[in-house]
């Protein structure tokens, strides 16, 4: 792997790593603090705000990143960008405030989800602003190629939002107090970001009109498919939480937007991966590297087939200990949407590193049909199964629409011009998967406690994973130290060795296809008795 897209998918791994951690602590507060239905109130308003930015931002911050990261020849491009972008941010934050403050004003609020909601979408009319800017400089930077600034604003963005948020609803704030946790940390970001961006261009140059030959109408362009996309995109986010409101209480909502919280977790590699992919595999792009974007592209998908799997056949296995130890008892109705969100959970996450792959090639209408193919089906379905289902209708619609995902992208991903199935052993990686649930789901029946459930089954199940991944062939020997080798020190280098020994070490030899599958189908049944108790792991007999 190259090592410089390693290292920014180090810095942006790491960062998403710290904002989870915050997240996994903040978010059972935030729940138990708001209630079942408070904390559906503010999953709505959040809901309605990042569909409504959608058209505010998202044109923004995905031509940033990506016209920034192009090789260009062109005098001052960089400064150009730059500028042409800003201007644009400060036009459309405008215009995108005050469209929420007049509605708030006039009644459309009201009469669309509520009185009672009107006051917030005033706290949100603000937010857009500093959202905006926030967004902006963070992207910028990125395109730059700083991850290692664009990151740690992500985690002072979560900070921010904790430090404040947090007390203002532990004492009675309720969702404004939420809300005002956004204000403050979008406000801290944009200005450290901007200042970061103002020592590498200076922000003077958003008075300075570029050439003629400045591609303007591409950009504009670019950013129009980039809101089709990123619409469609995020309606397969928050359509179902909409749709939900309008014909359930807010507590159930509360409780499916708890389920969601905890599938999501699901997303944080895959998450890091796409924001990465976007603007450095645009220089591949450039210069027509299509046998190493398909390398990476297969690789990545077989690594986060492997990763998202195993972490989904753990969160199922421990779904009813850790769904009530996380949210509280309140929130035991949230376990069956869970299950029902995993598959499709999963399927998202292989989509999304080869959507930004394609992103970054810059040609949209096949991304954009893929993913419109993929929202009309979780709309449809969604509109079909909440009046009569709820919260579990929603469940099995929403995870539909993310299955698809992958498989359209896959039909885009070729028409693009690559191939993110050419190495990824899905055939492998699913047999792994399946040997491994028996004894994972069996040793975390075996565990009454549920404390040390969920102290033991994590690691010892990955462990599980890892050995049946190695033995059907789903991953080689040596390929998890080649990640680990981008790492900075000692880390990086001691797995650079390692890796160098087993690659030295392998002489061709293996079982065939069926001496592996008879050997890690015993494997999976004896780990599965010893597991549950049937049999003494000193004796190998059964116990009396």
């Amino acid at each position: 792997m190259n090592r410089s897209l390693a290292s920014g998918i180090a810095s942006v791994v790491s960062s998403k790593i710290v904002v989870l951690v915050l997240t996994v602590l903040s978010t059972p507060l935030l729940y138990r603090f708001l209630g079942a239905s408070g904390y559906g109130d503010y999953a709505f308003l959040m809901s309605v705000f990042a569909i409504y930015m959608i058209f505010v931002s998202s044109g923004i911050t995905d031509g940033v990143r990506k016209f920034l990261a192009e090789d260009r020849n062109a005098a001052n491009w960089s400064e150009h960008v730059v500028g042409f972008y800003f201007r644009l941010a400060v036009a459309l934050a405008v215009v995108g405030a005050i469209g929420l403050f007049l509605a708030a004003q006039f009644g459309v609020v009201g009469l669309a989800f509520g009185d009672e909601f009107a006051i917030y979408f005033y706290a949100l009319a603000l937010l857009v602003v500093t959202a905006q800017f926030r967004d902006y400089a963070r992207k910028t930077l990125m395109g730059f190629g700083l991850e290692r600034y664009s990151e740690p604003l992500k985690i002072l963005d979560k900070v921010g939002f904790v430090v404040v948020a947090i007390p203002l609803v532990y004492f009675g704030v309720g969702v404004m107090g939420a809300l005002a946790g956004h204000l403050v940390a979008s406000i801290l970001v944009a200005a450290v970001g901007l200042l970061i961006i103002h020592r590498r261009v200076s922000l003077s140059c958003v008075l300075d009109a570029p050439q003629k030959r400045f591609p303007r109408k591409r950009m504009l362009t670019f950013n129009s498919m980039s809101i089709v996309l990123v619409f469609l995109l995020m309606s397969l986010y928050h359509i179902d939480i909409v749709m939900l409101q309008q014909f359930r209480e807010s507590a159930e909502v509360g409780n499916y937007r708890a389920a969601l919280q905890i599938a999501e977790f699901l997303w944080f590699v895959p998450l890091a991966l796409q924001t990465v992919f976007v603007h450095s595999t645009s220089e591949l792009w450039s210069q027509n590297r299509h046998r190493e974007i398909t390398d990476l592209a297969s690789r990545t998908t077989r690594f986060t087939f492997l990763l998202t799997a195993v972490m989904a056949v753990g969160l199922a296995a421990l779904a009813d200990v850790a769904v009530p130890l996380y949210f509280g008892a309140e929130a035991t109705p949230a376990v069956d949407p869970l299950l029902l969100l995993l598959p499709g959970a999963l399927g998202f996450a292989l989509a999304r590193p080869i959507l930004a792959v394609s992103q970054g090639e810059g040609t949209l209408r096949y991304p954009i049909a893929a993913t419109g193919s993929a929202a009309t089906i979780n709309v449809v379905l969604n509109a079909a199964l909440i009046p009569s289902y709820g919260m579990h209708g929603a469940a099995v619609a929403t995870s539909v629409g993310y299955g698809t995902m992958f498989v359209f992208h896959c039909w885009s991903a070729r028409q693009v011009g690559f191939d993110p199935l050419a190495d990824a052993r899905l055939g492998r990686g699913a047999l792994a998967t399946v040997l491994a649930a028996a004894p994972i789901f069996a040793l975390g029946t075996s565990i009454t406690n549920p404390w040390l459930a969920l102290i033991v089954v994590p690691p010892v199940g990955l462990v599980i994973f890892l050995v049946f991944a190695l033995l059907v062939g789903a991953l080689d020997p040596a390929e998890p130290f080649e990640i680990l080798s981008a790492f900075p020190d000692p880390i990086g280098s001691r797995a650079d060795s390692i890796q160098q020994r087993l690659e030295e070490r392998s002489d061709g030899t293996s079982l065939s296809p069926l001496q592996n599958l008879l050997f890690v189908t015993g494997l999976s049944l004896l780990a599965s008795g010893i597991a549950l108790g049937l049999l003494d792991p000193g004796m190998g007999g059964a116990l009396p």
